[in-house]
């Protein structure tokens, strides 16, 4: 693994935001695949299915033949046997506490009584369908289809699908469908990359449009998310993993190491950081670090950054700076400052937090904002799966000294319509275009504190 180092000295010079931001460079920005997904969605889009299997051919099978987009039924029942019995009972566990935390973010409806006299209700309401993309590239991803369907469930959409690329054979893998059928979902697609993202947004004539897309994925599946964002609704851009571990002087560097290890073994593109205010932690942690990267070739492809601060207060500060997916502080005189955070996917804190823990059963979901996205964006969780519509019930009282307000701001606008809109409800009916005119030259050189439209009104 290639681990940049940050002395005292950079640190002073920089300081924390251009640090976080020099850090933040060591891993690939989602554009550089721009073009390439704006390709591949258009085909999509007029293509459909056709499209779809072409592009799955070409990019997941080398040139064979993909199987049919969507898993039968029976098959999915079938997988659901094969999977061993400790896989089944830990997919439980993480079932079971990735849903009683997601079922905290529930909300409920709002209602307000104005002082005008009319009712505001804010319904909190679930999305009709969302569809979970779960990666395949290197490895089966269970732990993802947990955490996206759960939550979806949780939010109270029926809806929800299930999209993950082929192997060579063509095949999703079995523990992914196995997991599918566990958390009963009806509908599995064998499609990747952004022409699958492309065919949830638009639809085509096997896969049915959906309203929310989530889940991470390579920089095509992200870019695809970011270009049909709006057509669809999306989770956020999930980039390659990331961890920031600040350590204390109390920190066990082998532990560290193993957390830090455990994120860079997501591939090419994780980046992880260790931040510390005493050097010689630093050393301990990166000579861990060195003796499993050779343990372990896969580690090499990670990026990882090493940083020495002046203080406990700078170390968490450069790290909310660089606002990761995961932040991890390990020590006690940097657990007290847990506080101070403001930007992260997920904090752990405690001696037992292993990150490795929220990538599975700890119960929060493992689904983050990478890339520096903790700074606006959150956690997956049911708000993601819902959306807030208002009802606003106005009887006539109400609406009479609604439209005294109202209508000089609609003439201001110069929407006359909007203002002879609510002036009707004034009036109990519709005044003509010519009547506003009049009543409007009647109230020029009138006090503006009163309402222009309103004042010379006889019947009002």
């Amino acid at each position: 693994m290639q681990v940049e180092r940050f002395g005292i000295e950079a640190v002073r010079s920089l300081g924390p935001a251009a640090l976080a931001a020099e850090i933040r460079r060591l891993v690939a920005d989602v554009h550089s695949v721009s073009e390439s997904v704006r390709e591949i969605i258009h085909a999509v889009g007029a293509e459909g299915d056709a499209a779809l299997l072409r592009l799955t051919s070409e990019l997941d099978l080398d040139g064979g033949q993909p199987l049919p987009l969507e898993v039968e039924e029976d098959q999915l029942n079938e997988a659901i046997t094969k999977l061993p019995r400790q896989l089944i009972a830990g997919l439980q566990v993480a079932i079971a506490n990735v849903a009683q935390v997601a079922e905290l973010g529930v909300g409920q409806d709002g209602r307000a009584r104005l002082p005008q006299g009319h009712l505001v209700t804010l319904r909190e309401i679930p999305v009709g369908s969302a569809a979970v993309y779960v990666p395949g590239g290197r490895a089966p991803y269970p732990s993802t289809a947990v955490m996206g369907v759960v939550t979806a469930r949780s939010a109270g959409v029926l809806d929800v699908a299930v999209c993950s690329p082929p192997r060579a054979d063509g095949e999703i893998d079995p523990v992914v469908l196995g997991t599918c059928r566990l958390l009963g979902v009806q509908r599995v697609y064998r499609m990747g990359g952004a022409q699958a993202i492309a065919a949830l947004a638009h639809g085509t004539e096997t896969v049915d449009a959906v309203d929310v897309i989530v889940g991470p994925g390579n920089l095509y599946v992200q870019e695809a998310k970011r270009q049909l964002c709006g057509r669809v609704g999306i989770d956020g851009i999930a980039g390659p993993s990331d961890l920031v571990t600040v350590c204390g002087s109390e920190a066990d560097p082998q532990l560290v190491a193993l957390d830090l290890a455990a994120q860079a073994e997501h591939g090419e593109g994780s980046l992880v950081v260790v931040i510390s205010h005493r050097e010689q932690v630093v050393d301990a942690v990166l000579a861990q670090l060195e003796r499993l990267s050779l343990a372990h070739p896969q580690l090499g492809l990670g990026r990882g950054a090493a940083v020495c601060a002046q203080s406990p207060g700078e170390a968490v500060a450069i790290a909310d700076e660089i606002s990761p997916e995961h932040l991890q502080l390990t020590g006690s005189e940097v657990e007290a400052l847990a506080p101070m955070v403001r930007r992260a996917g997920c904090l752990f804190l405690g001696p037992g937090a292993a990150v490795a823990f929220g990538d599975y059963v700890a119960g929060s979901n493992h689904i983050l904002p990478t890339g520096g996205a903790a700074r606006f964006s959150s956690v997956l969780n049911p708000a993601c799966f819902r959306r807030r519509m208002a009802e606003v019930r106005i009887e006539s009282a109400a609406a009479g000294t609604l439209a005294r307000a109202g209508a000089p701001i609609a003439e201001a606008e110069g929407f006359s319509m909007h203002a002879q809109s609510m002036l009707a409800r004034l009036q109990g009916r519709a005044q003509p275009p010519t009547a506003v005119a009049a009543d409007q030259s009647q109230s020029e050189g009138t006090d503006q504190a009163q309402s222009p439209v309103i004042g010379d009104n006889p019947q009002s």
